[in-house]
């Protein structure tokens, strides 16, 4: 992954705390000081950690996590039933 590049992930439908059901989302890329990451909740759209990420960006992403929450949470519930994975 170059410097330049940046790689989001998710987890399959998972319960939060507060017994309501999640999807994590997390965005990785190389910085100048080593791996960058900012984690994010569905719904929601909130990002809850950050690790080298500028306010703009965490805004930026935010606005991303709210305008795909419904792709992203169809995608997760692909994942999170392993009968879908045959």
């Amino acid at each position: 992954m170059s410097e330049e590049e940046m790689r989001m992930t998710y987890s399959a439908i998972v319960t939060g705390k507060d017994n309501k059901k999640i999807v994590r989302v997390s965005f990785e890329r190389n910085g100048k000081n080593g791996k960058e990451i900012a984690e994010g909740v569905i719904p929601g759209g909130k990002i809850v950690k950050n690790n080298g990420y500028s306010p703009d960006e965490i805004a930026g992403l935010e606005v991303y996590l709210r305008a795909n929450a419904d792709d992203i949470i169809s995608k997760a519930k692909v994942i999170s039933n392993p009968l879908k994975w045959l």
